[in-house]
């Protein structure tokens, strides 16, 4: 009887087996991409996330490099960011850093580095080697080197006032006439290798054939370039100006060799006058507030390049 009813039930169907990998006990879990990348997280979070934390809670303090501020230093609030927008010095400071940014990166070194890019499109292997070598050793060269051939070249006995002096005209001290455009000048030389090199990357991307299927339509030179390149270049550009913009804004060495942040402060950009309230006075506290206000300033301009590359990303 008991063996007719075993045969009369329905068989059940084989259960699945569970996989090798479910049945381990103990499954890693956030563990398996948190332990190899603990020592990138390690690096990023001490020299990168570390010094910006810092910075954001000393300038709410009144560190300082020695003295009775430095041994305890106490947290002062909001006082360091009211000194800031009463400064004078802040507010002269800023307004030199915009026309440096503006004059040196936003128009000297994007413009001449698209200028010398188109230039040097469909020119012999000579000509763009000999360009590159001359524009990118300017870039190579280290501050330092650079901001001595300048002055060398801008002081009263340099070498430029001997030329002028050749077809008669006064000799001037350049850095102390025109101490914003001297820098100014140092700074597009050397840095439009950067433009030059991104540009020609972009340039390199614009399909032939729509250039040559506007010049059969009859578009000059500069049609081509205004309604077919420069579009095409849109991403390109706003990349480079945003990057330009972020090395900018922190050039430090070129300007304290050649002038200095003189005279009378003309040429004291924000990391200067960071530089003096922070190590040539001690006051570290104030000296952070003027780090973070230059913060603010590239963040405004980065937000203007990231509204002209949003509508290209739309379409």
């Amino acid at each position: 009887m008991e063996s007719t009813l075993t045969a009369a039930a329905p068989q059940r169907a084989p259960r699945p087996r569970r996989s090798a990998r479910s049945a381990r006990p103990g499954r890693p879990g956030i563990a398996r991409w948190l332990v190899p990348l603990a020592p990138a997280l390690f690096l990023l979070l001490t020299f990168f996330a570390g010094p910006i934390l810092w910075t954001v809670w000393a300038s709410f303090t009144n560190a300082a490099l020695t003295g009775a501020a430095a041994a305890d230093t106490e947290f002062v609030g909001l006082a360091n960011i009211e000194r800031l927008l009463t400064d004078p010095q802040f507010l002269d400071a800023t307004v030199v850093t915009v026309v440096f940014l503006v004059g040196s990166g936003v128009v000297g070194q994007t413009v001449l580095g698209l200028a010398l890019a188109l230039l040097m499109q469909n020119r012999g292997a000579a000509v763009r080697t000999a360009v590159s070598a001359i524009v990118v050793g300017a870039w190579v060269v280290p501050e330092v080197v650079a901001g001595f051939v300048w002055v060398a070249f801008l002081e009263r006995e340099g070498s430029l006032n001997a030329l002028l002096d050749q077809v008669g005209l006064a000799p001037q001290n350049w850095l102390y006439t025109a101490p914003i455009l001297a820098v100014v000048l140092a700074n597009v030389w050397k840095g439009t290798a950067f433009s030059m090199m991104t540009y020609s990357a972009g340039l390199s991307e614009v399909p032939t054939d729509l250039k040559e299927a506007a010049r059969v339509d009859g578009a000059s030179g500069w049609r081509v370039l205004w309604h077919v390149v420069l579009p095409l270049l849109r991403r390109t550009i706003a990349t480079t100006l945003l990057l330009v913009t972020l090395q900018t804004v922190q050039v430090f060495t070129l300007i304290f060799v050649m002038t200095g942040g003189g005279p009378g402060g003309r040429s004291t950009t924000l990391p200067l006058l960071m530089y003096q309230e922070a190590l040539n006075f001690g006051d570290l506290g104030y000296g952070t507030t003027i780090a973070l206000a230059l913060l603010v300033v590239a963040g405004l301009f980065s937000l203007v390049y990231v509204r002209l590359l949003r509508p290209e990303e739309v379409r």
